[in-house]
């Protein structure tokens, strides 16, 4: 048994498949990992175009799109390797990036999950929205990352090039031992898409598990080849998910403050998409609470599980300030310029 499985999730994606699969294979140690294509019911002619081009990947085949959650999560199921790499169709490697965070997980059996660095695959020197050099949220809930901030993209100038515990690990190419991911529970399946990788981290976080961005692992994502960055269901499912995360993880204490606050900037946002002109986006975000106010009652289970388990109310990676008000009213834009807040620092600032 191979230690490691890479499973990719395709739909529709032949194009992808061909332009990507030839830097998986020749940077990847065969003898150690296994690549598994998951199709979510693709009409295209993926699963042939595999057959015959690459017998050597294995290839789980579902009879409809589930979904980035459900998808993985039927994959993932019978697996018994050590770990697993999620890693998206439109994801360019690049050497030694499997040995590299493999070696990193077998000295660090405190961690649970990581992720390499994430650069732009259309602009090298910049880092990728979805993931960049690690992921965080603020107290309210709003996801940043090391290197993007909101829509602001900061180039790679080798500034944050240490390995750091980070809040949340891009599901674009995360690392993460399969014996963690099944006791955490899996992806959200409800979520269908977006911020379900946050959830999970965040139930890790609060079991006390550890999760890492290890910059000397490299990977290239195209990002934005399911929904383009505008789609008002993209709005949507971020705004109802991250709503739903909030329920489901936030401890009792923080709970009701955090929602009152979450109002307010979000409905702020209606505003703005309206004064864009952008109204499928308001909509989209109207919709998303008035959803998941008839889906909390489905999760009221989940979250007195999640409560019972929880050892960490809030992990040293939660930004313990409004990420909207340093980033909008503070013109702090870039990772390096919310560090100082105490609640996120390097290994070599708490050692010193």
């Amino acid at each position: 048994m191979k230690q490691i499985a890479i499973v990719i999730l395709n739909w529709n994606g032949q194009k992808l498949l061909k332009q990507f699969l030839p830097s998986l294979f020749c940077y990847t140690p065969m003898y150690q990992a296994e690549i598994i294509v998951v199709d979510n019911g693709s009409t295209d002619d993926s699963i042939n175009f595999l057959k015959l081009h690459y017998p050597e990947i294995t290839i789980h085949a579902l009879p409809e799109n589930y979904g980035f959650a459900k998808g993985y999560n039927h994959a993932l199921i019978g697996l018994k390797h050590r770990y697993v790499v999620l890693l998206n169709s439109d994801v360019e490697v690049t050497y030694g990036w499997l040995q590299t965070a493999f070696n990193y997980l077998e000295h660090h059996p405190e961690v649970s999950a990581l992720q390499p660095k994430i650069l732009s695959y259309n602009n090298k020197s910049r880092f990728e929205y979805a993931g960049a050099c690690g992921g965080f949220i603020d107290k309210n809930g709003y996801p940043f990352c090391r290197g993007r901030i909101f829509n602001t993209i900061e180039q790679d100038n080798g500034q944050y090039e240490e390995p750091i515990p980070i809040f949340w690990a891009s599901g674009a190419c995360m690392f993460i031992r399969l014996k963690d991911y099944k006791e955490a529970g899996g992806l959200d399946e409800a979520f269908f898409a977006h911020q379900e990788e946050i959830d999970l981290c965040w139930r890790l976080n609060a079991r006390g598990k550890k999760i890492v961005c290890l910059p000397q692992s490299v990977v290239y994502h195209v990002g934005g080849a399911t929904l383009k960055k505008e789609n008002s269901k993209k709005t949507y499912l971020n705004f109802r998910n991250n709503l739903l995360m909030i329920y489901k993880n936030m401890p009792e204490s923080k709970y009701t403050r955090t929602m009152t606050i979450r109002r307010f900037w979000d409905y702020l946002s209606v505003l703005h998409f309206i004064l864009k002109g952008q109204i499928a986006n308001a909509k989209a975000v109207v919709k998303a609470y008035k959803d998941f106010k008839k889906m909390k009652k489905q999760y009221k289970n989940i979250r007195t599980i999640n409560e019972e388990l929880r050892s960490i109310d809030f992990p040293e990676t939660i930004l313990q300030e409004s990420l909207i008000w340093k980033y909008y009213f503070k013109n702090k834009k870039r990772f390096d310029l919310l560090i100082n807040n105490p609640s996120i620092h390097t290994d070599d600032e708490r050692n010193s």
